[in-house]
């Protein structure tokens, strides 16, 4: 299978519904859920996962790990990923969904909103096991979406080796990675039942390729064979196209979307100005009575009045943040400054605009919606609206450089454009 990543659209096929065994592409699943779940708040990088006897008895390839060990998830991945670690895959499954079947029924659902249709998955690691299938297209797609929909963690596919805590680890698609030019991931497979396997991904002045392949004879000819099939995916790609990225799936995580909203919309409470305390509680009480009637008010798209025209130099509109609705009535007309104190230590004197509006309504609306789907980098993040010459301006203030240059990055992802500002205070 070759597409070009950019549109979508498939420039060659071969036998690509064929349903076969995955072997270690199963890994990009098992991934793609370990940065949805860190991304969503179940768990994070920095969480210390207990191994367990049935991941430290997992079959080579794997890192090594000991029964009762414990180790950052953020090593577990860089194994999986780079590595191939079959232990760390299982542990990255149990630290999620608290059993490995119990992810691997995530992972089917993951793959079936993904659009993966031929695809099941029996374990997080890939070996064979009865039912364990998938093909071309499906991990064309599931290429194709970790690269869009995941791009700061996507760089870790391009790693010739990486620090996995306990050792440094070489990748086992080096030798693709050093020999294609553009080459920058994203993972290789191989069981006895699979053959050589690998889905590789390269860009080159702007264009981008991703191929597939199942069943390989050896890793030197499934190499070959990829490095032809970029080559002609290269040829038949335009040099223009327009990006059209793949839609998201509705996140559902480990109860639903209400129980993952539930979690996030009731952030710890932090102190407000003496002068404005009405207003900010009463958007978060009326905003909390909303979602828990209706989670789909939660998620909605956002249909909001266009923001005021700015010069070219500063980007504006937050209009892709789903919209939370609410109620007129919560919102005060009185002409006051939703900012809580910014403390002047740690070096928080950072923050972002997400632009200017006609109304404060509108503005503190922007900032609540989207306090909301990016709590990850925004939970420590204060809330201010500031009057100006050419409307309201929408800012998160009282951040550091790293993590304000972050935020944008991760709403960049979302389509929503926004600029860092600082230093504040």
């Amino acid at each position: 299978m070759v597409i070009d990543a950019r549109s979508g659209e498939v420039l060659h096929s071969r036998n690509a519904d064929a349903r076969l065994h995955p072997a270690s592409l199963t890994k990009m699943m098992t991934l793609y859920i370990a940065f949805q779940a860190a991304e969503h708040g179940e768990i994070s990088m920095d969480t210390m996962v207990t191994i367990s006897h049935n991941a430290a008895s997992e079959p080579p390839s794997k890192l090594g790990l000991r029964a009762g060990q414990k180790i950052a998830l953020r090593y577990l991945v860089r194994a999986a990923a780079v590595k191939s670690a079959n232990d760390a895959a299982t542990a990255i499954g149990e630290a999620i969904s608290g059993s490995e079947t119990a992810f691997a029924e995530r992972m089917t659902r993951t793959a079936q909103a993904l659009g993966m249709t031929r695809t099941t998955f029996r374990n997080a690691h890939g070996l064979t096991q009865s039912g364990h299938l998938s093909t071309a297209r499906d991990m064309t797609t599931l290429g194709r979406h970790l690269f869009y929909d995941y791009p700061d963690y996507y760089n870790i596919f391009s790693r010739r080796s990486t620090d996995a805590g306990m050792t440094m680890v070489n990748n086992t698609n080096r030798r693709l990675l050093g020999a294609y030019r553009g080459a920058d991931g994203i993972k290789t497979g191989y069981t006895s039942a699979a053959g050589f396997n690998l889905v590789a991904s390269a860009e080159r002045g702007g264009e981008r390729i991703i191929a597939t392949v199942f069943g390989g004879r050896s890793t030197a000819s499934r190499n070959a064979r990829v490095a032809e099939l970029l080559d002609m995916g290269f040829d038949r790609a335009p040099s223009r196209v327009a990006v059209v990225r793949p839609a998201r799936p509705a996140y559902a995580g480990q109860g639903g979307v209400a129980v993952a909203l539930a979690r996030s919309l009731r952030p710890q409470s932090r102190p407000l100005p003496a002068e404005a305390p009405a207003l900010d509680v009463a958007l978060a009480s009326a905003v909390a009575e909303d979602v828990s009637r209706s989670v789909d008010a939660a998620v909605a798209l956002a249909v909001a009045t266009p923001p005021v025209p700015r010069p070219a130099t500063h980007l504006a509109s937050a209009t892709a943040v789903p919209e939370v609705t609410v109620p007129d009535s919560a919102i005060s007309s009185a002409e006051l400054e939703v900012v809580t104190r910014i403390s002047t230590s740690g070096g928080r004197h950072w923050g972002i605009n997400l632009g200017s509006y006609n109304s404060r309504h509108q503005a503190e609306r922007v900032l609540l919606k989207t306090a909301l789907v990016e709590i990850g980098t925004l939970d420590d993040a204060l809330r201010k609206v500031v009057a100006g010459r050419s409307g309201y301006e929408a800012n998160f203030v009282g951040m550091t450089q790293d993590r304000a240059a972050l935020a944008c990055r991760r709403l960049a992802a979302r389509d929503v454009e926004c600029q860092t500002l600082g230093p504040q205070g």
